[in-house]
């Protein structure tokens, strides 16, 4: 093991420890604050501990292990060789596992999401396609566990989504979804086309992790807020009451709406996640991409070339040209089974932070 990675890993063994004592005090357990963020700490900092504790056990048993060996013991010594082998093959791979542990993790991995699809680039199929990346998420969202609450939509002349908004709820959201951000390029013969040609759409997909107001500061004065009627099916509120809202965020020219409620104040409200999660991702990709740009793939402008992922479907494939990666299974994924595709992304992403601290 590198020193400088056993130095890392004995200073996490001596802070665990720390807060273990600091725990177990009468007094932290009558400070709520104290002990929720000591418990939080702690949390991050166990299962490194304790594989650092085995690491080190299985260190004991080979060097015990060597030095049965070099006394020539021939009864002894094949056992003590294979044992040898057992705790060095374990410290091996307990050692890559490690490297994983440690590295910089995302602050924001745990938040729940907000997600906005539009059609982009090819009329009403690319409408009709948003409404497809619209039920793959669902699908997924519903395997996960997790809860989508739509925020606003408006519907295709010819079925999907010319927009579409919602939330996810649930545990770590924003680390499975955070690559979704991008273009998604559809291949099909369109369902309103008669002539059975193939053509290529696009919809725009961006994934922003849900902000919390001591996350981003916003000055009221910088909002511009509007109501106006509802549009489109729903009660009898339906375009008779102004329940509607817009809000503007003026130093970035970001604008927000809600319908889904007949209540103009829970719509405002919605309206206000949606504002502290855009300005919050509009600071946020600036200060990712001035550190690590190339690392970082945000949605463009919806034009064919600014494609993440291609869904060929005279093919059955998927591509993630980000990652060079493809699967032959284009129907179960539109049916929601994108673990394959997100547990990739991750993994590429989890190598480049290694060869980044690596290089350092």
């Amino acid at each position: 093991m590198e020193e400088s990675m056993r130095k890392r890993l004995e200073a996490t063994k001596i802070r665990f420890e720390e807060i273990e004592t600091e725990l177990s005090l009468p007094e932290t357990a009558e400070d709520i604050q104290k002990l929720t963020a000591l418990s939080k700490e702690r949390s991050e900092l166990e299962e490194a501990y304790e594989k650092y504790g085995e690491y080190a056990k299985c260190e004991k048993n080979a060097a015990e292990a060597l030095e049965i060996i070099e006394m020539g013991d021939e009864e002894l010594m094949e056992l003590a060789k294979e044992d040898r082998k057992a705790n060095l093959d374990r410290m091996a791979a307990l050692e890559n596992e490690l490297h994983s542990i440690l590295l910089p993790t995302d602050p924001y991995d745990s938040k729940n999401i907000i997600v906005e699809i539009r059609g982009a680039v090819g009329g009403d199929e690319a409408n009709i396609f948003a409404g497809d990346l619209l039920r793959m998420y669902s699908k997924y969202i519903e395997k996960q566990g997790w809860k989508l609450s739509l925020i606003d939509a408006s519907l295709g002349a010819s079925g999907g989504y010319s927009y579409v908004s919602f939330t996810v709820k649930g545990h770590n959201v924003y680390s499975k979804l955070k690559f979704e951000s991008g273009a998604h390029r559809v291949q099909r013969v369109p369902k309103t086309e008669a002539s059975g040609r193939i053509h290529t759409s696009t919809a725009t997909v961006l994934v922003m992790p849900e902000a919390e107001e001591v996350d981003v500061q916003i000055n009221p004065a910088d909002l511009k807020v509007d109501t106006y009627r509802s549009q489109g099916a729903g009660g009898q509120n339906v375009n008779k009451t102004e329940s509607a809202v817009r809000v503007t965020h003026i130093p970035t020219g970001i604008v927000v709406s809600c319908q889904t409620e007949k209540a103009q104040l829970q719509n405002k409200e919605i309206c206000m996640r949606m504002i502290r999660a855009k300005v919050f991702a509009y600071f946020k990709e600036k200060a990712d991409a001035e550190r690590d740009s190339e690392r970082k793939l945000k949605v463009g402008t919806g034009e064919r070339s600014e494609k993440i992922r291609t869904y060929n479907y005279p093919q059955n494939r998927v591509t993630d040209h980000r990652i060079g990666f493809t699967t032959q299974k284009l129907d179960r994924v539109m049916e929601g089974e994108i673990d394959e595709i997100l547990d990739a992304l991750i993994h590429y992403d989890q190598e480049q932070m290694l060869l980044s601290e690596e290089n350092k």
